[in-house]
C-alpha cells in the first residue's frame, strides 16, 4: 500500500517511523510539508528507499488533490483547521483519510461528508491521535466486555520525566491545541444526557505507581464523538487531562487574567491578541523534546453475569531511547498510522465519514498497539 503523511513535524515523523518500521504491508510512503527541508530531514532520518519527500501547501486544494491521487490513505499531521478541506480533497482523490483532530466543530463538518465518502468508497476518520483518538477505541473495547455499561471515565496526560517550574510541563504538541484544550468547553454525559462542562474544573487527585502526586481536570476535545456514540447507552462519561499536581491552578490563573483571550487590546497604541503573545511565550519558555511519559487510564463500571463490576485499563508509555521517539509521538502517531493502514486494506466495518469507535475493530486495534509495545494493564474489581 501507498501512504501519504502530511506534515513533517514531531507527529509526522512518528507516523513515518511506524509506517517504515512496524508496517510490512506499506511499500511506498510520501512525506510532505510546506518546508521541504523538514520533509527531507524526516526521509533521511528513516533512511529507506520506500520514502519520497515532497513540498506541499496544504491550503492549496488543487495541489493537495494532485498529491493524494494514487495514494491508498493519507494521514494529516497538520493543524486541525485544514482537515475539512483535506477531507474533501481525499474524497475527490478516492484516498482514505485520517487526522489527529483536536476540534469538535471541525470533526462535525468532516462527519457531515459521510454520504460523499461512502460514494467514493473511502473512509474519512477524524480524531485519530491519542486523546481524542486511541482512547475512543479503548472505551469501546472495554465497554463491550460488560453486559450493561453504566460509566466510562477517561484520564490521559503527557508528562515530562523531569518536570521543571513554573508549570512542570513541556510542549509535546501544538501550543494552539494545548490552549484550545484548556479554554473550550468539555463535552460529557451526565445523568444519561450530553452536557458541557467548563475546562480546568472538577479537579481530582489520582496516582500511578512510581509517580509523584498527580491531578486531573476537565479539558475539551478528549471525548470527541463518544458522547453521541454512547448516548442512550450509558449514564456517565467524561475525560480529564492528567498533570503533575499544581499545574491546573497555575495555568487557570493565567486564563483568568485574560492571557488566553483572542480579543485584541492596545499596548502602546499597538493592538495585540493576548493569546498570540502567550502562545509565543509558552513556546519560548517551556521545554520540549525532553524524555516524557504518557499516562492513560480508562475506568468502566457496569454489570457482568448479573453483578456490579469495575474494570480499569492503564497504559504507561515512555520515551524510547532506542528509536528516539517520545511517548507522545508513539501514542499519537502510531494509532493514526494503524488506522490509516486499516482503511487502506479495507479492514473497517464500513465506508464513509465516521468516528473511529464505529469504524475500527477494537480487538484488532489493541493487538496492533501491543505489537508496538503499547500495552494495557488490566484490572477487574
Amino acid at each position: 500500500m501507498k501512504i501519504l503523511v502530511l506534515g513533517a513535524g514531531r507527529m509526522g515523523y512518528g507516523a513515518v517511523h511506524d509506517l517504515v518500521h512496524n508496517s510490512p504491508d506499506v511499500e511506498d510512503i510520501t512525506v510532505a510539508d510546506f518546508d521541504i527541508k523538514k520533509a527531507v530531514e524526516v526521509a533521511e532520518k528513516v533512511d529507506t528507499d520506500k520514502i519520497t519527500a515532497r513540498q506541499i501547501d496544504v491550503s492549496s486544494y488543487s495541489d493537495v488533490l494532485d498529491l493524494m491521487l494514487g495514494h491508498d490513505a493519507a494521514i494529516s499531521c497538520v493543524n486541525y483547521w485544514h482537515n475539512v478541506s483535506l477531507s474533501k480533497a481525499a474524497i475527490e482523490a478516492k484516498c482514505n483519510f485520517c487526522d489527529l483532530g483536536g476540534n469538535n466543530y471541525i470533526v462535525a463538518e468532516q462527519l457531515a461528508l459521510n454520504e460523499e465518502a461512502e460514494r467514493a468508497g473511502i473512509n474519512i476518520i477524524p480524531d485519530c491521535g491519542l486523546a481524542p483518538g486511541m482512547v475512543s477505541i479503548l472505551a469501546m473495547h472495554g465497554a463491550k466486555r460488560f453486559e450493561e455499561i453504566e460509566e466510562i471515565h477517561i484520564r490521559v496526560g503527557g508528562l515530562p520525566q523531569n518536570p521543571k517550574p513554573p508549570l512542570d510541563y513541556q510542549l509535546v504538541f501544538s501550543v494552539e491545541g494545548l490552549i484550545n484544550e484548556y479554554v473550550e468547553s468539555a463535552r460529557v454525559i451526565r445523568g444519561g444526557a450530553i452536557s458541557e462542562v467548563e475546562s480546568m474544573t472538577e479537579l481530582e487527585n489520582l496516582s500511578f505507581d512510581g509517580f509523584p502526586p498527580l491531578e486531573a481536570f476537565q479539558t475539551s476535545g478528549g471525548t470527541s464523538t463518544l458522547p453521541e456514540t454512547f448516548l442512550g447507552k450509558i449514564r456517565e462519561l467524561d475525560y480529564k487531562t492528567i498533570r503533575y499536581s499544581g499545574h491546573c491552578e497555575k495555568f487557570k490563573t493565567m486564563i483568568d487574567l485574560g492571557l488566553c483571550s483572542s480579543d485584541k487590546i492596545a499596548v502602546n497604541n499597538v493592538k495585540v491578541a493576548p493569546r498570540k503573545l502567550f502562545a509565543e511565550l509558552l513556546q519560548k519558555n517551556l521545554p520540549a523534546d525532553e524524555p516524557d511519559y504518557v499516562l492513560v487510564r480508562v475506568e468502566f463500571a457496569g454489570t457482568l453475569s448479573g453483578e456490579a463490576k469495575r474494570l480499569r485499563y492503564d497504559i504507561i508509555d515512555q520515551h524510547d531511547e532506542t528509536t528516539g521517539l517520545s511517548a507522545m509521538m508513539r501514542t499519537t502517531a502510531f494509532p493514526a498510522s494503524i488506522i490509516a493502514q486499516m482503511t487502506a486494506r479495507n479492514a473497517t466495518f464500513k465506508r464513509g465519514a465516521m468516528p473511529q469507535e464505529k469504524a475500527i475493530d477494537a480487538e484488532s486495534f489493541v493487538a496492533e498497539l501491543a505489537a508496538r509495545n503499547i500495552n494495557i494493564i488490566e484490572n477487574w474489581y
